[in-house]
């Protein structure tokens, strides 16, 4: 799914809800109220504006939605005067590799990163900022993990209660219960764990169901919050839950028409120590609680602003 944003421009008109985080869990990690993202305009296809000194900037969705990239945007625009269009693309290898963007933010573990650098499509990827998994289960937490800083003793506890554990098969989170299993001891995979293939939403409406735990993206996790009523975050504070994020340039070599200054600069902009601080203090709408990690000091020290 590719929606075009000018901060906020899309193919087609979307507002994305935040529904209001529960009372019961005020007390805890978070503290949160309703919210809506902006209704995005639309916009032509980011095609139309090759080499016409506009930057062009598409990201997943997590760090679109969950308003991290647009604020960056705005100051960035307000900083420089480059005028930049952010994009939000699931998908962006392919039509950077077209031409249609200058510069690419996804997770480092999307599937398509290491062909379009290995195939030089794309310059060696910066690491910028991490975003958020989130354990989440019931609003009466049978196994009392609410607010834990460790995942591993969370996932011990629930194992321990034969609280239900939904699997959610999505591959990255799999391979992370893989780990919190082995970590917590290999406890016996009971009634209590559940692996019924679901994955993403259709995980979450099984935890909402058997009033289980399961994990998730927080963004995604809050954008279909109205569908699994009963099913709040419970965990976030552990680096386990971090997913790491990069960018890349798309390599002028090889693709024309790709404003690779200015793709350069906004790089530079997202690893100065401003803006790495400024991550930290850029919250999910409706959510107090930091949930972005910055992530510049994970580069080579050459990459890093002076």
């Amino acid at each position: 799914m590719r929606k075009n944003h000018s901060i906020f421009r899309s193919r087609s008109i979307f507002t994305l809800a935040v529904a209001a985080i529960a009372a019961s869990i005020l007390a805890s990690s978070f503290s949160a109220v309703a919210g809506d993202l902006p209704t995005a305009a639309t916009y032509p296809a980011a095609t139309a504006v090759a080499n016409t000194g506009i930057l062009r900037v598409a990201s997943v969705s997590t760090a679109v939605e969950g308003n991290l990239l647009p604020s960056l945007v705005m100051l960035f625009e307000k900083e420089t005067g480059i005028k930049t269009i952010l994009t939000r693309d699931d998908e962006p290898y392919e039509t950077a590799g077209k031409g249609g963007y200058d510069i690419v933010i996804s997770h480092f573990g999307h599937r398509d990163v290491e062909k379009f650098v290995q195939n030089g499509l794309g310059l060696w990827p910066k690491t910028v900022f991490s975003n958020q998994l989130v354990l989440a289960g019931p609003t009466s937490d049978p196994a009392h993990i609410r607010g834990a800083t460790s995942l591993v003793e969370a996932f011990r506890r629930i194992a321990r209660a034969k609280a239900p554990y939904i699997l959610n098969q999505t591959r990255g989170i799999s391979y992370l219960t893989d780990v919190l299993w082995i970590a917590a001891g290999k406890p016996d995979k009971g009634d209590w764990f559940i692996d019924s293939g679901s994955s993403k939403k259709n995980a979450i409406e099984l935890a909402a169901k058997k009033k289980g735990y399961v994990i998730w993206g927080l963004t995604p996790f809050l954008r279909e919050q109205k569908g699994t009523r009963g099913i709040v975050p419970l965990v976030t504070g552990d680096s386990l839950l971090q997913r790491i994020m990069v960018t890349i340039v798309v390599n002028p070599e090889k693709v024309t028409g790709v404003n690779a200054t200015a793709a350069a600069r906004f790089q530079d902009y997202l690893l100065k120590p401003e803006t790495q601080a400024r991550i930290l203090r850029t919250h999910y709408p409706g959510v107090k609680q930091a949930l972005w990690a910055p992530a510049g000091r994970h580069n080579p020290g050459y990459a890093l602003p002076k």
